[in-house]
């Protein structure tokens, strides 16, 4: 972004019908700019007060009646002086007022601007910056802590507290070399390594919660599939707790695939129920099948229905999906994909005089008893769920990864750190150590800023922020 000490404004609210709405100006001499348009005097107020009065357009004519909180040069958001007007919420006001606050000097801020000078006034680090876009987007619970440890610094704290260590060895292996001739260490290989394989085993364990992350982030996508009739529209109501699907003795009732969100426990579960997959001649349902199959791909964890009942039996044109083929079925599904969450649902346990004992061949695949009709085990699906995301992991005091951008730096960290660890192994003098301790710590640099980043980088993340962040 260009002109960064220019006077900005923008929305900090939707532009939309509102009761109110909130325009945000900052930079050197916001103060002086607003008493252009504003019926006080703002200059000797002190920071963090609000004044109620009248704002003009250029032409002195009153465009409302408003409140401005002003914020002096430190002690603002984006640690300039700034200035906050909250007006009535008519998309004609809040033009009007734009256009006036344009008329006197300033322009309209770029995506993210407020935030990038926050940024660069060290307000915030730049881990902290993009956790505010995330805070905004959020849209779980959980989501909603990730984004808030974040923007708190929890994760920042921590990549410092890494980047210390490495700072301290760094400085030790380059002071030997001043005294080469001598051929002393003053960095102990030993407790050397032994930090390295603490320093990886941490950023290894960070970038694997990116995967946890990710799905707190965006929702985790569950595809309920199986042969019709094994209920797993009854299923997805009994979850919804409400009629959301059609539920019928007659094969193929779901021709087309429905998808509903749920929170569990603070995550966000996008379900997605699918047409019941059997052979047919019939072009619509047909659709829904191919469809049904193209979700599986998408899907994080796959519940996979079956009939347990006494009833169950073969249909003119299609066996309703017994125990025994959904877990040959399952066994088949996770083969190909192994990263997926495979679960049958035993369904119908209450019309059951028999005990199914599951024949599990791999690890990846779980079988749950339920009653979709009547909720028996429908909970220990819930907790099952829950607990096949968050693994291991403590959503109230780990650091959760959830940007890509972090991701990939965290990955190369690894990497150089993997390759110190390496070379002290093999006997490496100490410079290439040092070189390569050095490019981990500039990575774990670049998700914070700590070091000089790229303008380039810059751009790309605070372009994705809305105008008025």
């Amino acid at each position: 972004m260009s002109g960064l000490n220019d006077l900005i404004c923008a929305l900090a609210t939707p532009n939309s019908v509102s009761a109110i709405a909130v325009i945000r100006v900052s930079g050197v001499g916001a103060k002086q700019l607003i008493e252009q348009r504003f019926s006080k005097i703002l200059s000797d107020k002190a920071s963090h007060t609000v004044h109620f009065g009248h704002f003009f357009d250029e032409n002195r004519q009153m465009l409302d009646e408003v409140l401005v909180t002003i914020f002096d040069h430190g002690k603002s958001f984006t640690g300039e002086e700034s200035v906050e007007i909250a007006c009535h919420g008519s998309v004609y006001i809040q033009q009007k007022i734009l256009q006036s606050l344009l008329t006197t000097g300033c322009r309209l801020a770029s995506p993210g601007e407020f935030t990038q000078r926050a940024f660069l006034n060290g307000k915030l680090d730049l881990s902290q910056a993009e956790a505010i876009a995330d805070l905004i987007a959020t849209q779980s619970g959980q989501a909603h802590k990730v984004a808030l440890h974040q923007l708190r610094g929890g994760f920042s704290n921590e990549l410092k507290g890494l980047r210390d260590q490495l700072i301290h060895f760094v400085s030790l292996l380059e002071l030997e070399l001043d005294f080469a001739e001598e051929d002393v260490e003053f960095a102990d290989r030993t407790a050397m390594l032994r930090l390295l394989d603490t320093l990886i085993q941490k950023v290894k364990r960070l970038l694997k919660s990116f995967e946890l992350g990710n799905a707190l982030k965006n929702g985790v996508p569950v595809a309920i599939i199986g042969a019709p009739n094994t209920g797993k529209s009854t299923l997805l109501n009994q979850l919804l707790g409400e009629e959301r699907a059609i539920v019928s003795n007659i094969q193929g009732t779901t021709r087309d695939v429905i998808e509903e969100t749920l929170h569990i426990d603070g995550i966000l579960f996008r379900l997605i129920d699918t047409a019941g997959i059997r052979e047919t001649n019939e072009t619509i349902e047909a659709l829904g099948i191919e469809r049904s199959l193209q979700k599986i791909e998408q899907a994080k964890i796959v519940l996979l229905m079956s009939d347990c009942g006494d009833q169950h039996a073969e249909t003119d044109n299609h066996q309703s999906m017994g125990f025994e083929d959904a877990m040959n079925w399952a066994n088949e599904l996770y083969q190909k994909y192994p990263e997926k969450t495979i679960v049958v649902i035993g369904n119908k346990m209450d019309l059951s005089s028999k005990e199914h004992n599951p024949n599990i061949q791999h690890s990846g695949v779980s079988f749950l008893p339920i009653s979709a009709r009547n909720g028996d085990g429908v909970e220990a699906l819930t907790q099952f769920l829950v607990a096949s995301i968050t693994a291991d992991y403590d959503l109230s005091e780990e650091t959760i990864v959830s940007n890509a951008r972090h991701f990939e730096q965290l990955y190369l960290t690894a990497n150089f750190l993997e390759r110190a660890q390496n070379g002290l192994k093999t006997g490496v003098t100490g410079d290439f150590v040092a070189m390569d301790l050095r490019i981990a710590m500039r990575h774990l640099g670049n998700i914070t800023g700590q070091i000089d980043v790229d303008e380039d980088i810059l751009g790309t993340i605070f372009s994705s922020f809305c105008i008025g962040k």
